[in-house]
């Protein structure tokens, strides 16, 4: 029935080859279920091969199911094989910059197929072109995306038939769509599986006044949405018909690649099904809403929410309704959603003739002044596929005003030369307070919290308790300064955040203090004497500092040295209580204090007689 290629990376230069085969299990010939098959890549440049052909195994053989079991029909079943293997291309072998393609090429198609010639001697290829994994130097990595679900419908005469080939590309890349040609290639009924041979390939014959642009005869004939991939077609004769879809993969504006889907088509005559039919109401107006020319606006104290009618006049027609956001991403959880059930029953014994929902929008939901579309869907429990009654509803959004929060503290004002935070200079062993107060005019629930940045506050002597509240909340933040702080980093930041819990822009407002420890005596007031005057008479006798910096944790105080004018030393002591009395020269001197930490305090010393 068709299939198609994928390449899969796995890691490093390793990839997987898979070659998804759907079968048909009515028509199709129990013997022509190959154990393997056999893949050829080739260089786009020279059509030349590479390496040796690569052989594919049978790895799994599973059922399509129908979009609706229910539908299911005795003359189409379809199955899933999945061929497969691993392979490695190195950058060495695959670098050309044109690419490279890989074909599987078999025959036959079903002698019944009525929109080709000669359908059981045309032949099937299998294609795929990949680029190069070196470009500019560089590993360029890429997987084909994954695309064309599996397709197990079939379609009805004079019905529209629907079905999303569109797929998803890991590596973000975009997919384009349109027809094509499905490849017949170099596969004959008297050689059915051949070795694949280097392009070109040759394509089935349109029978009269179809082709590629035409391939399934209908109003609209058959067609696909090329960003989409969105399938339609209204056929309007009976049979069974091949197809070709491509899908090409373009990064940066550069295509890269490209996947070939070779599929068929079953149209059959099917019971006649009416479309059912939707009618939305808001609480603005008794009439319907009327697509096109309403637009719903949602205000902050209006009725949220629109009400939904839906029948079908066919008898025990199952009914679902859904929400699909147009110009918009929307979720359970922030976008709207309905509040009562979607589904049901109608005209059926004790069924009503006419099902209703409500869909209601959250009071936070904001379209930001733009005008968003909502599509409401009907669809049927019909076969093949359901049929659809949609509803475009345009509304506009605005949430619940709020002003913002306001946070105070007792914390000093953040300095007006750089913006940043004023550092908190706490003595070692002293105890620092502070209070914070959030307000908010809404009345809105407030919470306080407080976090160190890289530390555990209570591991740092920190607390903070809060007490929470509608309307106003309160913080208390102490801190004992200790050694233990000062031995994890000097400088210690804590951010303070007011958060809003009960409004629609729970915008946190904060702010970051930093804590520094500091000794229990300030070094800046420390003045040592200048003069001695040792004379006896008992007053400045000797030279003393009896008001050296404190130690301070690990910062401890190394000694002091005296050198003449000349650069001799002439006295040193590692004592806090030295007594110097000058070396029996007047004259000046200079000294030089020193403590672990690298900190110096020098100056001079006049000695007088």
């Amino acid at each position: 029935m068709g299939g198609e290629l994928e390449l899969q990376h796995k890691s490093g230069s390793n990839y997987t080859l898979l070659l998804n085969l759907y079968f048909d299990v009515v028509n199709g010939n129990p013997d022509a279920e190959d154990p393997s098959l056999l893949a050829g890549i080739f260089d786009k440049a020279s059509n030349g091969r590479i390496g040796n052909y690569v052989t594919l195994q049978r790895v799994s053989r599973t059922p399509v199911q129908y979009t609706n079991p229910a539908c299911t029909v005795a003359s189409l079943v379809t199955r899933k094989i999945v061929y497969s293997a691993d392979i490695v291309l190195p950058a060495a072998m695959f670098s050309s910059t044109i690419g490279y393609y890989v074909a599987v090429e078999r025959c036959c198609r079903n002698n019944i197929i009525g929109n080709i010639v000669n359908p059981a001697g045309a032949g099937q290829t299998f294609y795929l072109e990949f680029p190069p994994v070196v470009r500019n130097g560089r590993p360029f990595v890429d997987s084909t995306p994954r695309i064309f679900p599996p397709l197990g419908d079939y379609a009805c005469r004079g019905e529209l038939f629907y079905y999303d080939f569109g797929g998803q590309d890991a590596d973000g890349d975009s997919l384009v769509y349109d027809m094509v040609t499905p490849l017949n290639g170099h596969s004959t009924s008297a050689n059915p599986g051949p070795q694949p041979l280097a392009a070109t390939y040759s394509t089935i014959t349109w029978t009269p006044g179809l082709s590629a642009r035409n391939q399934i005869p209908g109003n609209p004939t058959l067609g696909i949405d090329a960003r989409t991939g969105r399938l339609t077609v209204r056929p309007s004769q009976l049979g069974l018909f091949v197809f070709g879809v491509r899908c090409s993969e373009y990064r940066n504006g550069t295509k890269i690649g490209e996947t070939r889907r070779d599929f068929q088509l079953y149209v059959l005559n099917c019971p006649q099904n009416t479309t059912p039919g939707l009618q939305l109401f808001t609480a603005a107006s008794p009439r319907a809403y009327n697509p096109g020319r309403d637009t719903l606006k949602i205000k902050p104290g209006t009725n949220h929410c629109v009400r939904l009618r839906y029948t079908d006049l066919d008898p025990n027609s199952r009914l679902t309704v859904s929400a699909v956001p147009v110009n918009f991403t929307g979720s359970a959880a922030a976008g709207p959603s309905f509040t009562t059930a979607t589904s049901g029953t109608v005209r059926a014994p004790g069924a009503p003739d006419t099902l209703t929902a409500m869909l209601c929008f959250p009071e936070c939901f904001d379209t930001k002044k733009k005008v968003y579309l909502l599509d409401l869907v009907v669809a049927d429990n019909g076969c093949s596929l359901p049929r659809r009654d949609t509803v475009r509803l345009a509304f506009m959004a605005e949430p619940l005003p709020n002003e913002p929060a306001i946070l105070t503290t007792s914390f000093p004002a953040v300095s007006s030369t750089n913006g940043a935070p004023a550092p908190i200079r706490v003595p070692l062993g002293s105890t620092y307070t502070g209070t914070l107060t959030g307000t908010d005019a809404d009345r809105n629930a407030l919470v306080l919290s407080a976090q160190g940045q890289g530390f555990d506050l209570g591991a740092m002597g920190m607390t903070f308790t809060a007490r929470n509240g509608n309307a106003r909340a309160d913080g208390l933040f102490q801190w004992q300064a200790t050694c233990d702080a000062m031995q994890e980093s000097k400088m210690l930041t804590v951010v303070f955040q007011l958060q809003e819990t009960t409004t629609c822009e729970k915008l946190p407002y904060s702010r970051t203090v930093q804590f520094e420890v500091v000794p229990v005596t300030d070094s800046l007031s420390f003045l040592p004497p200048n003069v001695i005057t040792p004379n006896g008479d008992g007053l400045n006798d000797v030279f003393t500092l009896p008001d050296l910096p404190a130690d301070f944790c690990d910062v401890r105080y190394a000694g002091i040295r005296i050198f003449s004018r000349w650069g001799n030393e002439v006295y040193h002591s590692p004592e806090r209580t030295f007594r110097w009395s000058g070396s029996g020269t007047s004259g000046v001197y200079y000294y030089l204090i020193t403590y672990t930490d690298g900190r110096k305090y020098k100056g001079t010393l006049t000695v007088l007689p």
